[in-house]
């Protein structure tokens, strides 16, 4: 009984002490870890503030380079905005200009033909103004004057027009001064006091011009 006390005795102190020590260690062992846990993350703070330092250089030179490209498509744009401007206005004259010389071709294409017929036009008006003064005459003039109307009116209709040069200025874009002489007052200088032969135009293009005598 004495043996089996001291034995029962001897494995309770054993455990009270295993206890004690287990008490005494474990403060000391959660210290220890405590720095390991710190110099641990001492370790790792420099990693990761290195780390995003780079993530935002790299994300710096993205958004650097996203932004040269949105600006190189923008001058791009404003480029090709340019040449579309100029080519669509060069075009527009272009078919304005065509436009003016396929109109100024339809209403001058029977000139040449016109101008063959002024004289034609000037030899019925001297037939007639010969055939003033005859009586025996009077009825040729007038199936002349029939014929001459009739021509002339069919020139009419293809855009010819007669000068109305006497007593009006001078003018060397539409007369062509073949005599001067002196004016009879002062209002008749400078003017057209006669006309050797009349001048006409095509649709607003001189033909023919007068063929005038200038009081000076």
């Amino acid at each position: 009984m004495r043996k089996l006390f001291s034995f029962k005795s001897k494995k309770g102190m054993s455990e009270k002490y295993m206890k004690e020590q287990e008490n005494v260690n474990t403060p000391n062992q959660a210290e220890e870890a405590g720095n390991v846990n710190s110099q641990a993350e001492n370790q790792e703070t420099p990693c990761a503030e290195e780390h995003l330092k780079e993530s935002r250089k790299e994300k710096k030179k993205k958004q650097d380079k996203h932004e040269e490209e949105i600006k190189e498509l923008k001058e791009k744009l404003s480029e090709s905005n340019d040449k579309f401007l100029r080519l669509y206005s060069e075009f527009d004259n272009y078919r304005k200009r065509t436009s003016k010389e396929r109109l100024d071709l339809l209403k001058t294409a029977s000139e040449e033909m016109i101008v063959a017929m002024l004289p034609v036009l000037d030899d019925f008006e001297r037939a007639m103004k010969s055939m003033e003064a005859d009586e025996n005459s009077r009825h040729f003039r007038e199936g002349t004057e029939l014929i001459y109307n009739k021509f002339k009116s069919l020139l009419e209709q293809k855009g010819l027009k007669r000068m109305e040069s006497i007593n009006q200025d001078f003018n060397p874009d539409i007369h062509e001064a073949i005599a001067q002489i002196p004016a009879p007052d002062e209002n008749s200088k400078g003017k057209v006091i006669d006309e050797v032969e009349k001048g006409y135009c095509l649709h607003e293009k001189v033909i023919r011009f007068a063929k005038v005598v200038v009081a000076q």
